[in-house]
C-alpha cells in the first residue's frame, strides 16, 4: 500500500493541477502543500489548522473528504506526529498549571493591599466627618 502523501500527490498530478493553482484557490502556502505531499506532517501547523489544510487541498482536487481524512488521520498515527502533539499539549498544560500557582499567590497579596486601602479610606472618611462635625480631630 502506498503512503497517503504519495497517493495525494499522484491524484493531483493525474488531474494535472499545479501546486500554485491549489495555493491560489485555497490561500494555503505552497510550503505547507509541499510538506503535505512529502509526508512531512510535523512541518504543518497543528490541530484543526492541519486538518483544514488537508480539507482545502481535497476540495481543490474534488476528492471525497470523508475517506481521505480518515486515511490522513491513519497516516498521522503511523508517523507518530499525532502522539508528539499530544505530548506537547500535555507539557504545555502542565506549564500553565505551574505558572498559575505563582499567579494565585500574587493575587492574594493584591487583596491584602486592597483591604488596607479600604481601611485607610474609612479612617480618612471618619477623620473628615469628625472634623466637619466638631471642628477638630481630638475627642
Amino acid at each position: 500500500m502506498e503512503r497517503f502523501c504519495d497517493e495525494l500527490r499522484w491524484e493531483r498530478e493525474r488531474r494535472q493541477i499545479s501546486i500554485e493553482r491549489i495555493c491560489e484557490e485555497t490561500k494555503v502556502s505552497s510550503r505547507h502543500l509541499q510538506a503535505l505531499e512529502a509526508g512531512e506532517y510535523g512541518s504543518l501547523p497543528g490541530g484543526v489548522f492541519r486538518k483544514g489544510i488537508v480539507r482545502s487541498y481535497l476540495a481543490a482536487l474534488g476528492l471525497d473528504e470523508v475517506s481521505w481524512i480518515e486515511r490522513f488521520e491513519a497516516s498521522l498515527r503511523e508517523t507518530g506526529v499525532e502522539h508528539a502533539e499530544t505530548t506537547d499539549w500535555t507539557e504545555f498544560a502542565e506549564n500553565v498549571r505551574r505558572n498559575r500557582v505563582g499567579i494565585e499567590s500574587k493575587t492574594g497579596m493584591r487583596w491584602v493591599g486592597v483591604g488596607m486601602m479600604v481601611v485607610s479610606l474609612v479612617a480618612l472618611g471618619w477623620s473628615v466627618w469628625k472634623f466637619a462635625l466638631h471642628g477638630h480631630l481630638v475627642p
